[in-house]
């Protein structure tokens, strides 16, 4: 209890401290980064409930080909995504360590809810249970960079 009011705490401090709009510094990204793995990315104990397959894979490749590609491309590196850099904060390639390193729990809890205030839009309702699993896993087999080419929608 007292390591989360430390915590709480130090990101209050860091809120104040951090109220004009550049980019963040080392010591507020280790500090948001670690406040995010551990306390406020929900589902983080949760399971994956669909099989580990080729299917299930080229299933999640598919819901991700329908809901994602706009902003994270095809490849979830944001191959071919001409604003992915410029928005604030930028849309994260998906097969970064810091993404890997969150639960498939805490994974499929940001595809369900969103990331606000980041742009990311949650998909509660618009998209099944195991469609979002299936993405999940398709998120942890990722394609090399550009492999995929970019989004359709970006090439006319």
């Amino acid at each position: 209890m007292a390591r989360r009011v430390n915590l709480l705490l130090l990101l209050f401090a860091a809120a104040l401290a951090g109220c004009k709009a550049n980019p963040p510094g080392a010591l507020e990204t280790k500090v948001m980064t670690g406040a995010k793995h551990a306390v406020f990315v929900r589902n983080k104990k949760e399971k994956n409930p669909v099989p580990n397959t080729s299917d299930n894979i080229a299933a999640g490749k598919e819901a991700f080909g329908h809901y994602c590609v706009a902003c994270h491309g095809l490849d979830g590196q944001n191959t071919g995504v001409p604003f992915a850099a410029r928005m604030y904060p930028s849309v994260p390639m998906l097969t970064s360590a810091d993404v890997q390193r969150y639960s498939d729990g805490q994974l499929s809890g940001w595809i369900d809810y969103g990331i606000g205030p980041s742009g990311m839009p949650g998909s509660k309702g618009i998209l099944s249970d195991d469609e979002i699993w299936s993405m999940v896993l398709y998120i942890r087999h990722l394609p090399p960079a550009g492999s995929l080419g970019e989004p359709e929608m970006y090439t006319h």
